[in-house]
């Protein structure tokens, strides 16, 4: 039975079926294709055009613009001729929530529309619902009647279609069956997909997307299983990260979600959604995809170039009801991960920490740790830990640490001179250690051949020891022999490293050996890049370490910028402040506010920019707080769901304020709403005073 990748561990792409948009082609082995959206009102025919050209000149593929009504659906038309007159043939997206009447319209404009099944026909209330199975077809069949149209007209006119599900909008009826879950997501879209099959229509691309990582990789990859159990292909996938936010939050959790599935050769078109300017986004959209420009591995699957000779075999293919029946009957276990455990030591539909045992705080239940590299640093002063969390009062002789300070320090070979936070570590070389007089601050790291020599001496309480994960080029390691002494080391910690191109699943291949071989150690996951610009460097280390922490795997993190040209220096605060929100992002460790703020479009009832960069001003330091910022209701109150506090439009100059999914206060003036979003806090004693 078919995995949701080709290959857990070496990088291969996931073979689709091919879609046309406009003269663009998506799917079926070709280029990863880079997406945005506008931001402008689509009735302002020259703002989104210049706007919608500065994307296109910034790289991006295909854009798209919000129709929320027949208006701003027949504008499309006038935006598509004023760009085709300028020279610009960048197919056109339109972005339809709640209103069929304009998705036809759009379709007979446009190269592509995308309808979200949650509110296409559906609406979201909060509400439970209960529905017998025969209650539950009849909601199918309303949903056929009202979703065929739209299909007609885009086989029609040659027009692409995205069911875009979104982990907010889930509607009432799919959440009282099968709860706010990935599982929802899937089935939610896989409705929409079969009435389209139905009308022998295939010319689709799908999107499961989340504000939160976890869900949205789980969701693709539940819904990878369910489409080659059900309908033996796999459509072409857009991936992105709703609400992802601003700077470099909104970089880190774009960059995890989305590269933790190409990792595994998923994705065929790729969106960042940040609130800032969406050409800033098309920078970002490169640095990622740019790890994967590479030559096909495979030639085009032979057959699905041709539309007609696609549709003859999907046609046949669903007259045979008997094969469908048990593809379909098997899709069932799918969907929890069934059949799948037996080949992987994990289960890679649910999250699930890797279980390991304590060394220090390290392993068990202890939050990921963060390991600092400074050893490229000549003489480490004081000042040089204010950049990893420590900032030392030299009239009191006392340090200050922050919410975001590093766990431990290495070194390599150097002693400090100086005495150290009470709760900061040093890790360094074995000669090093061995010469230090404080064993209790000072710990060892041992390569493999070190590690296993009993000649050398160990430390009582944490030893480091380094294992690189099958690179290329490296010697040959015996790993029997290792892996029986760190079964029996309870003082044993592990570093996985890898220099392979694709150093993701090479290191989770390693984790797989360590279950199969019941090794329960915990692992510190060491990441280096050796790109100068730090927004690359970000992109690498986000997917590097994020796509394994999505997976459970990984006790802590160690990022290193390496290079040869010693002008470069490296910014080690900007550094540390990727590891932690590496481990914000993967929710495996809270060490700030969390901001869901949505990278507003046409709907968008305020300056999102400039009220996020406020709230931000007055609430960053709310540890562990959940504030989502949302221009207006399409996707609000569902994103929302999983924040603490939300500031949502909801008309010109008013905000919504909420606490969890509960409406607290209704058409508040702009002028006030931060200031009583502040107020809501401090009434549900989550505030407290800044430092």
């Amino acid at each position: 039975m078919q995995l949701y990748a080709e290959s857990l561990t070496e990088y291969k792409r996931l073979a689709t079926l091919e879609v046309k948009v406009g003269d663009l082609l998506l799917g079926n082995f070709n280029p990863i294709r880079i997406q945005t959206m506008t931001t402008t009102d689509t009735m302002d025919t020259i703002a989104t055009v210049e706007q919608s050209i500065r994307c296109i000149e910034a790289g991006s593929e295909l854009i798209r613009i919000t129709a929320p009504s027949k208006n701003e659906a027949e504008n499309l038309l006038n935006i598509k001729n004023e760009l085709r007159r300028r020279g610009y043939n960048t197919p056109i997206v339109a972005d339809i929530h709640f209103t069929p009447n304009a998705a036809e319209i759009a379709a007979r404009i446009v190269e592509k529309v995308r309808v979200n099944p949650g509110n296409y026909v559906d609406k979201k209330k909060f509400e439970l619902l209960e529905y017998s199975d025969a209650e539950y077809m009849e909601e199918i069949e309303r949903i056929r009647d009202r979703f065929t149209p739209l299909v007609k007209i885009c086989k029609e006119y040659g027009t692409a279609m995205r069911i875009g599900t979104n982990h907010g909008s889930l509607s009432d009826r799919i959440m009282s069956r099968y709860g706010d879950t990935p599982i929802g997501m899937v089935e939610s879209a896989m409705e929409f997909l079969r009435i389209a099959e139905s009308e022998n229509y295939y010319n689709i691309v799908l999107s499961m997307k989340s504000s939160n990582p976890q869900v949205m990789v789980q969701a693709y990859r539940l819904l990878i299983q369910n489409m080659h159990a059900e309908l033996g292909h796999c459509y072409p996938l857009h991936l992105g990260v709703t609400e992802a936010g601003d700077g470099e939050d909104g970089r880190i959790k774009s960059a995890i979600g989305i590269g933790t599935l190409l990792e595994d050769g998923i994705g065929d078109t790729i969106r960042v959604s940040l609130t800032e300017d969406p050409e800033f986004e098309i920078p970002v959209c490169k640095n990622i995809v740019k790890r994967y420009s590479q030559p096909p591995q495979t030639p085009p699957v032979e057959g699905l170039t041709n539309s007609q000779s696609r549709e003859n075999e999907f046609e046949s293919s669903l007259k045979n009801k008997e094969r469908n029946s048990k593809l379909a009957e098997s899709s069932k276990s799918l969907s929890t991960g069934e059949g799948f455990r037996e080949r992987l030591p994990y289960n890679p539909f649910e999250y699930k920490r890797r279980e390991t045992f304590e060394v220090s705080n390290i392993g068990a239940k202890h939050p990921p740790v963060v390991i600092a590299d400074l050893y490229k640093i000549e003489k480490i002063k004081h000042e040089d830990l204010e950049a990893i969390g420590y900032t030392y009062d030299v009239v009191t002789d006392k340090w200050n640490i922050s919410d975001m300070a590093a766990d431990y320090l290495f070194t390599a070979e150097q002693h400090l001179d100086f005495a150290l936070p009470g709760t900061l570590k040093v890790i360094c070389y074995y000669n090093t250690w061995l010469a230090a007089a404080d064993k209790e601050k000072y710990f060892p790291i041992f390569d493999e051949l070190q590690y296993v020599d009993d000649n050398i001496a160990k430390s009582a309480a944490i030893n480091f020891v380094m294992l690189d994960c099958y690179s290329e080029g490296y010697p040959s390691i015996n790993f029997e022999n290792i892996f029986s002494k760190l079964k029996n080391d309870k003082t044993a910690v592990i570093c996985l490293s890898s220099t392979n191109k694709n150093a993701v699943q090479s290191i989770r291949k390693m984790f797989i050996e360590l279950a199969e071989k019941e090794i329960s150690n915990p692992v510190i996951i060491i990441t280096d890049s050796t790109h100068p610009a730090m927004e690359e460097s970000l992109i690498h280390y986000a997917i590097e370490t994020g796509a394994l922490l999505l997976d459970g795997f990984g006790d802590g993190i160690c990022l290193g910028h390496q290079f040869e040209d010693k002008k470069i220096h490296t910014d080690y605060k900007l550094l540390n402040s990727i590891a932690f929100g590496i481990l914000q992002a993967t929710r495996t460790r809270i060490s700030k506010t969390e901001y869901i703020s949505c990278p507003s479009c046409g709907r968008t009832l305020f300056d999102l920019q400039d009220t996020t960069a406020r709230i931000r001003a007055v609430t960053n330091h709310l540890k562990g707080v959940k504030i989502a910022i949302m221009g207006c209701i399409v996707n609000g109150p569902g994103e929302m769901a999983d924040a603490d506090f939300g500031y949502v439009g909801s008309g010109p100059g008013k905000i919504t304020l909420y606490k969890g999914k509960e409406v607290v206060k209704r058409s508040v003036s702009e002028d006030v709403a931060v200031s009583e979003l502040i107020n809501l806090i401090k009434e549900n004693e989550a505030w407290v005073e800044p430092a």
